[in-house]
């Protein structure tokens, strides 16, 4: 006789915003799976990064989509190019320590798209008395009254230092307007002060590099139902990443819009695909990499970054046009 599947409670269902006729091919399946088994479960094959595992015991390999390469990193691959790359960061922070130089990375893109972990593994060795992370929390009463760039003002690197923005003055570009927490005009006037405020930043010799970390559809999905399955990682699963699935349209024409309005000669957006974790912080860091002209670079080892994995975004001549 066929064993039926546990259901799950209706009112434990952790993602009643998905529309499911909404999501093409095998991610609606295993969705509905998800919404009438219990028993999802989480491996971690390696030691690290998470998979989530299927109750049939496949794994969830959404990763696949849009990624242009049919399988993933390898850690006897990545865990010494990582290492090779980050006594290349220690070089650039001498190197910043030495001449004064400023250097700002900004990390934006899809919830759950590895920004975190790719910052993680910039700062893993670095000397924590030269680089900083600034992720804000909302904003207080005060600093709502204040001109928007104020607070992040505040944060901008002094001579020596590498500041890193986990989320940073682009809230106002796609979280705020997608989820209702600013107005149209807040939204425009932002649109209209983005570029001049980063040109001031560039005019006065700071290095900037913005990076826009994209995941596919699939791929995010099955990330935030690893955050729910595994206790370790429940803490990272919010409201505003729930609320965040049923807003994929919108995040995309918020992003497409922002590329078109601030993307600039000199502060360029830079694309990195993010379904591969591994190979987008290997790539995100050797583009940080070939951007500075620290001392002692190897170049052999830096070289350029995969274009299939780093790259400018495409502006759409439907969308906004940077003069717009």
């Amino acid at each position: 006789m066929h064993e039926e599947h546990p259901r799950l409670d209706p009112r434990e269902v952790r993602y009643p915003l998905v529309d499911l006729e909404t999501i093409d091919g095998h991610l609606s399946d295993w969705v509905r799976e998800y919404r009438t088994h219990a028993d999802l479960r989480v491996e971690y094959p390696d030691g690290y990064d998470p998979i989530l595992i299927r109750p049939d015991g496949r794994e969830v390999d959404t990763w696949r989509q849009d990624y242009p390469y049919d399988s993933l990193l390898r850690r006897i691959e990545y865990d010494p190019t990582k290492r090779a790359l980050q006594i290349e960061l220690l070089k650039l922070q001498t190197w910043a320590k030495n001449t004064g130089a400023r250097l700002v990375v900004v990390f934006e893109g899809r919830d759950a798209a590895g920004k975190g972990s790719t910052i993680k593994r910039f700062i893993q060795h670095l000397n924590p008395r030269g680089v900083r992370v600034v992720a804000l929390n909302n904003p207080n009463r005060q600093e709502r009254t204040a001109w928007y760039f104020q607070r992040y003002v505040a944060h901008l690197p002094s001579a020596g230092e590498i500041v890193l923005f986990d989320r940073s003055w682009y809230n106002r570009a796609t979280v705020e307007p997608v989820m209702g927490y600013c107005s149209t005009a807040e939204y425009e006037l932002f649109l209209k002060q983005a570029p001049m405020f980063e040109h001031m930043i560039a005019d006065d010799g700071v290095i900037l590099v913005k990076f826009w970390f994209s995941v596919s559809r699939a791929e995010q999905l099955t990330r935030f139902v690893i955050r729910d399955v595994d206790p370790v990682r429940r803490w990272k699963l919010s409201q505003h990443d729930l609320a965040s699935l049923d807003r994929w349209d919108a995040y995309t024409m918020a992003k497409e819009a922002m590329f078109a309005a601030t993307h600039r000669d000199w502060a360029p957006w830079t694309v990195v695909n993010g379904n591969g974790k591994r190979l987008a912080r290997i790539e995100a860091m050797r583009f940080v990499l070939s951007q500075v002209p620290y001392e002692g670079k190897n170049d052999d080892l830096v070289g350029r970054a995969d274009p299939l994995i780093v790259g400018p975004p495409f502006l759409a001549r439907s969308r906004i046009s940077p003069d717009e």
